[in-house]
């Protein structure tokens, strides 16, 4: 009895014990630390960025995340891109904050439209946003031209009472010079109006980042009610955000981030791919590659490498070329410069082709990318570098080819007549020579001593026809030895 009372005892103690770990393991997981999702922006907004936000955004909705903070410093980008981010932003089941950051940063242009779209919006110190004119694709903005800019007010008037001038209705914009300008902008002042009013931010000045390009520092943002935090860092902003209230479209959620787990989301490889080869610099650069592979491949036919490689890479421009905003005038004009660098080398012209291939390089380039959208520039000098880069190497490898059609055969029969021989042994009818890495057997009508420099004067069969030359006579333009 008693040690089946000792049994039953440990028993009790096991079972307590157990039922106590339990308990606490899923107390633990009832108050696990929520997890905050970091996604990185920086540099222009394009397709690639897109993509990356979104697969973020759903990234943080699948784990359950409590908050997203997108980290901004953009110029802008592609309206398409932005109002996809935008959409993503207002559909998702998980609090945004966008954070424009580190100290220097900016979020213009597009970047003001995600900001004002975001559940909560924070800027660092030091840093700006606003300038969210639209821009058309053929590198001029929207705003109304100076003539029909409502008409600014005269000294005198301002130096009037100033009741009257907060009284006066203040002048509305006149319409843009073109009817499709006026579409834009006004697309754009609605569109915008509607995001800071979702959130009960200052509507009228987000009004002005469009038809005025205006623009705000941090803590003017702060005093303007654009924003709702300025932090000095992310972990600043994560205090700040403890306790704050989101509204989540018809409810309100309370954020918890305190103790929060922060994870920064990494783009895959595709995204990757697709943010490096979407740059414009890098566009040009895989085009020059793909044209000069190709080129070189139906001038050697068979190499095989070049052709390949140069497929890839006038592919992967192709598709670059989709994704972002270009001049097809560019384009064509830039195909017409490195045409008229080739001809320079098959039809030499003092110089006249050449140049003109390498002005109308430079200036297909330039008006290729010259679509004015923040972030999808490209550098003047850097194409000037590349121009001089290409001319040289295309005349070099153009000259080169010539020059080895000039040479003549360098295989078969026609290579072999009139090559130099050496003897590999002494004869004086038939025997043995060496030529273009081989042994012949030979025919000479004179006596030949080992070593000695023949001529092949004719070949039948597999079989040479020589001729000794005498010492001292060793070249010739044909000679393998």
């Amino acid at each position: 009895m008693n040690k089946l009372s000792r049994s039953r005892n440990r028993f009790r103690q096991v079972a307590v014990t157990l039922s106590f770990l339990a308990a606490t393991a899923f107390a633990g997981m009832a108050h696990a630390a929520p997890e905050v999702v970091v996604l990185e922006v920086e540099g222009g907004i394009g397709v690639a960025t897109a993509d990356y936000l979104t697969s973020g955004l759903e990234h943080a909705a699948e784990r359950n995340a409590a908050l997203v903070i997108i980290r901004m410093d953009t110029p802008g980008g592609l309206v398409s891109s932005m109002r996809d981010i935008v959409q993503a932003v207002l559909a998702s089941p998980v609090p945004v904050a966008t954070y424009v950051t580190p100290a220097g940063a900016r979020a213009d242009s597009a970047g003001t439209y995600i900001l004002l779209a975001s559940h909560v919006a924070a800027m660092t110190p030091t840093t700006h946003l606003g300038a969210a004119t639209p821009v058309s694709l053929t590198g001029g903005d929207t705003t109304p031209s100076p003539s029909n800019a409502p008409d600014k007010p005269s000294a005198d008037e301002t130096s009037g009472d100033e009741t009257d001038e907060q009284d006066r209705e203040p002048a509305s914009p006149k319409p843009a010079s073109s009817a499709m300008a006026r579409k834009i902008l006004n697309d754009s002042v609605t569109y915008i109006r509607t995001l800071a009013e979702r959130y009960g931010r200052n509507a009228d000045w987000a009004e002005t980042a469009v038809t005025d390009a205006a623009t705000l520092s941090a803590r003017e943002a702060l005093e303007q009610n654009v924003i709702e935090f300025i932090a000095e860092d992310q972990a600043d902003l994560l205090r700040q955000l403890d306790g704050h209230t989101v509204q989540m479209g018809a409810a309100t959620r309370t954020l918890e981030t305190a103790d929060a787990v922060v994870s920064t989301f990494e783009p895959n490889w595709r995204i990757k791919l697709l943010s490096v080869i979407s740059n414009p610099e890098i566009v040009l650069i895989l085009g020059m590659i793909g044209l000069y592979g190709l080129m070189y491949e139906g001038w050697n036919p068979g190499a095989i490498v070049p052709g390949v490689v140069g497929i890839i890479c006038v592919l992967l421009a192709a598709y670059a070329l989709q994704v972002i905003p270009v001049n097809y005038a560019g384009l064509a004009l830039l195909v017409v410069g490195l045409a008229l660098m080739t001809a320079e080398a098959f039809a030499p012209s003092f110089g006249a082709l050449g140049l003109g291939g390498i002005a109308a390089f430079v200036f297909g380039a330039i008006i290729m990318f010259d679509s004015g959208i923040p972030g999808f520039e490209i550098s003047i000098f850097f194409v000037m570098s590349l121009a001089v880069i290409a001319a040289l190497l295309i005349v070099w490898t153009t000259s080169y080819i010539i020059k080895l059609r000039r040479r003549g055969a360098v295989t078969g029969r026609a290579s072999i007549v009139g090559g130099i021989a050496t003897a590999m042994e002494d004869f004086e009818h038939d025997g043995k020579v060496w030529l273009e890495g081989e042994a012949w057997s030979a025919r000479s009508r004179s006596p030949v001593r080992k070593d000695q420099q023949v001529r092949v004067i004719a070949m039948e069969g597999l079989q040479l026809e020589v001729e000794a030359l005498p010492a001292g006579n060793l070249s010739h333009p044909a000679t393998q030895t």
